[in-house]
């Protein structure tokens, strides 16, 4: 924890940028007016001068030293509040940045940016016609971004354009994303709608989850139907989907076939089999009988002890023996997940994990930093787990790229977290032609995703503006039992004012 005391009170969203910036450097951090506590002071200063040129300077004064700062930008137009708000706040974090940067010896490879789509950036200033080099230029002089974090954007993007070539048009189109909420166990890092299937099958909630999910997906698909939507990817996630039996997965593709419009132009389907102890040939059969070859075996670690500390109650061999099960079976596209960073693991671990994912080969390999969520078991007992340092983490995630290259594998997804270790990324890498469409629309937030089921999340899209509406499914099976048709209808009421006229 460090307190810092800064100079002026600035507006609370100029605050709550500045304390993500500080963030970037300590545990936690907090921004007061007075010194009392104190452990940092800045003193900033700011203006806007009449040619639309942005001014800002920063004077950290810490132990008796003082690290100074100053930046300048110039805009060819005056903007409008939320603009000029918007570039003050950017200048702001700049040279705040650029002090701590001097006193701690850090040097933050993304820079100022704090958001989670850093390709999304990159989409956008592309789509405002900015060339490859302009682009460049801003983000490196204007948010700070190291030369290779840019390289990596770039090149996802251009991985991104070739596997959808009417990216900037699949506004029109619609995703699908479907939760089923239950999980043998949960994880100590996870924060999704994880609920243990067999206390809740005791219960009866998962038979009624699953009742009242059939009939979210019927009125859905009804509305689809009636409006011509074409849906362009659907994801079964979680939890972990293949949580519950062989024929109530069964039953419930039947369903998503018979009341999704056209399912023949679905571009893909994916099934989040995350679990390897939920992975059976019974539940292997049923997807091959509905033609759905995309799935996770997600190992996370190849260390059993790690397995233990974080919750997961499957062996290692387990892991293996279930992807080979999936992929003799006929699973033809299989990713695999790897966090960096798990408890009382270092590069000796991860470098195990690496050697065996290279015996696999799956289909795509996303590497996961680890993030401490705040509700997560883990982050609630931040003492009973340690973690590897700054420097290792990073070290471990150049292992990744490194390898992934090796190894015929291409980036083509990223997003970041709020409290990831080493202020890193979680990289989705794939061997060519093998990239998940859903993770990039859901990442780029190029169209609409409609969450069905306990847990989902829906994002909507407007096809025109862009402008993003979200709502939430209720998270606990209980609730999403007692309330799914009131969601059913809020949903159908958003879907209506964006795409009926």
């Amino acid at each position: 924890m460090k307190t810092i005391q800064i100079n002026q009170k600035l507006k609370e969203d100029w605050n709550r940028v500045l304390n993500h910036i500080a963030n970037l450097f300590y545990e936690d951090s907090v921004i007061q007016l007075t010194h009392d506590g104190a452990d940092l002071s800045i003193v900033f200063e700011h203006s806007i001068e009449e040619n639309n040129t942005v001014h800002t300077s920063a004077v950290l004064e810490v132990e008796g030293q003082q690290y100074t700062n100053n930046y300048s930008i110039g805009y060819t137009t005056e903007g409008t509040e939320k603009e000029r708000n918007i570039r003050l706040k950017r200048a702001l974090s700049h040279v705040m940045l650029d002090v701590l940067e001097q006193y701690s010896g850090m040097k933050q490879q993304w820079g100022i940016l704090t958001g989670v789509r850093p390709t999304k950036l990159y989409h956008n200033y592309r789509k405002a016609g900015m060339s490859e080099e302009e682009i460049f230029n801003v983000l490196k002089t204007d948010f700070r971004i190291s030369d290779k974090k840019i390289a990596l954007m770039k090149e996802i993007v251009a991985r991104q354009l070739h596997i959808i070539p009417d990216l900037d048009e699949i506004g029109k189109e619609i995703s699908i994303y479907i939760g089923v909420p239950f999980c043998p166990t949960k994880c100590a890092y996870c924060t999704f709608p994880a609920y243990a299937i067999q206390s809740n099958r005791k219960a009866g909630r998962v038979e009624s989850f699953i009742d009242g999910l059939h009939i979210e997906i019927r009125e859905m698909g009804k509305w689809l139907t009636e409006r011509g939507m074409k849906i362009t990817s659907i994801y079964w996630g979680g939890g972990t989907p293949t949580s519950i039996e062989a024929d109530e997965m069964d039953a419930l593709y039947k369903t998503m076939f018979e009341s999704f419009p056209n399912p023949g132009d679905i571009r893909e389907i994916t099934v989040e089999a995350g679990r390897p102890d939920t992975i059976t040939p019974e539940k292997i059969e049923v997807l091959k009988k509905w033609g759905i070859d995309r799935i996770s075996v997600n190992p996370q670690s190849y260390t059993e002890e790690t397995l233990k500390a974080i919750g997961r109650h499957h062996t290692v061999q387990e892991t293996i023996d279930k992807f080979w099960l999936s992929r003799n079976s006929g699973m033809n596209n299989i990713n695999m997940d790897l966090i960096i960073g798990l408890p009382n693991e270092g590069i000796e671990e991860f470098q195990n994990s690496l050697d065996e994912t290279a015996k696999m080969h799956p289909e795509s390999l996303t590497v996961h930093t680890l993030s401490f969520k705040r509700a997560s078991e883990m982050t609630r007992n931040k003492d009973k787990y340690r973690v590897a340092d700054r420097d290792t983490v990073a070290q471990m995630m150049e292992m990744a790229s490194d390898w992934t290259a090796e190894n015929g594998y291409v980036p083509y997804y990223l997003y970041r977290q709020k409290n990831i270790l080493g202020n890193l990324e979680n990289v989705g890498y794939c061997k060519p032609g093998e990239e998940s469409i859903y993770n990039i629309v859901i990442m780029e937030e190029v169209q609409t995703i409609l969450g069905i089921g306990c847990g989902a999340s829906s994002k909507f899209i407007h096809p025109e503006t862009g402008k993003i509406t979200q709502f939430f499914n209720p998270k606990d099976p209980a609730a999403y039992i007692l309330t799914f048709e009131d969601a059913i209808k809020k949903k159908i009421e958003i879907l209506n004012g964006l795409y009926v006229k």
